[in-house]
């Protein structure tokens, strides 16, 4: 006999036994099952040889549970019938056209957004909600269909696919540049560096930045923020130097409002990752985002 992972009897035999139970009758149940009434006297009896006990009373007009029959439906009552709304919500999930995606403020504001439009002229039939936030323990974050995410891709109970890599290096305006001019990263230090402080450990800041360049983290003059999008537009209007993440800042380098400090670049540690929950399969709409997703995580350009 082969071995049963879970130690259940037969699933046809447990079938044929909650429609006994529910009909309180033999023939009832078989003809929900569409089977013969023989057919259901032998799974019921198989089911109580393997179990060593009597689960109904057979009586003249039907049949009755016993005390052991009793527990076993209500056990298996329960079961199925959570199995059943599971199944059909992942049946509505698969069907639905919602998708609801989520991103960091500054990847969703300066990486996502600007290559949406794509999306949406090809996909007009989903609706894509959002989720944004900088907490990745945000219960509005976690509930998200897909999720963009940096680190090293070691969550539990995720799926996850490499989105893309990134690069790190300073930046600033070009009338600040101009007036810093830079032979060292040593040199850095003498200047505002303006310091994110994110609620999410896995972020990449100055501290891991100048460490690379064996920069004495003490002498730092540090400005903080809590809001990327923000502390890069402080860079814009010369109150310091941002670390530029390769992904978002190209643009604004590109149409001159920000200038690299330099030629040192760190490569990112981490990685941004679509993942999405293991055990929650993606719906139709859902995999055409992710499908997309990746397709413009290849793109040198906005898509």
């Amino acid at each position: 006999m082969a071995r049963r992972f879970y130690q259940l009897p037969s699933l046809t035999c447990l079938n044929t036994f909650d429609a006994c139970a529910r009909h309180g009758s033999f023939t009832a149940a078989a003809s929900e099952l569409g089977v013969t009434l023989g057919a259901v006297s032998r799974q019921i009896k198989l089911l109580e040889v393997e179990l060593k006990c009597l689960l109904f009373n057979r009586l003249h007009r039907g049949v009755e549970l016993t005390s052991e029959g009793i527990d076993l439906f209500q056990v298996l009552s329960s079961s199925f019938q959570q199995i059943g709304k599971l199944c059909q919500s992942l049946k509505s999930r698969s069907q639905t056209n919602e998708v609801t995606i989520a991103a960091t403020t500054a990847f969703a504001s300066l990486w996502l957004m600007p290559r949406l439009s794509s999306f949406w002229q090809c996909h007009e039939h989903i609706n894509l909600n959002h989720s944004i936030s900088d907490n990745p323990l945000d219960p509005g974050f976690l509930g998200a269909d897909i999720r963009i995410r940096y680190g090293d891709g070691n969550w539990r109970s995720e799926t996850m696919y490499k989105l893309l890599e990134d690069s790190i290096y300073p930046v600033s305006s070009p009338k600040f540049s101009q007036k810093h001019a830079l032979e060292k990263p040593e040199d850095l230090l003498t200047l505002p560096l303006l310091r994110l402080d994110n609620v999410d450990p896995g972020w990449t800041g100055w501290d891991a930045w100048l460490a690379e360049w064996g920069c004495d983290l003490t002498e730092a003059n540090f400005r903080r923020f809590n809001n990327y999008v923000v502390s890069l537009q402080a860079a814009e209007e010369s109150q310091g130097v941002a670390l530029g993440w390769h992904s978002m800042v190209e643009p604004l380098i590109r149409s001159g409002r920000l200038v690299r400090m330099g030629n040192w670049e760190m490569k990112a540690p981490g990685s941004y990752f679509l993942t999405w929950d293991e055990n929650r399969p993606l719906s139709d709409a859902a995999e055409q985002l992710r499908s997309w997703l990746v397709k413009a995580g290849r793109s040198k350009t906005a898509v």
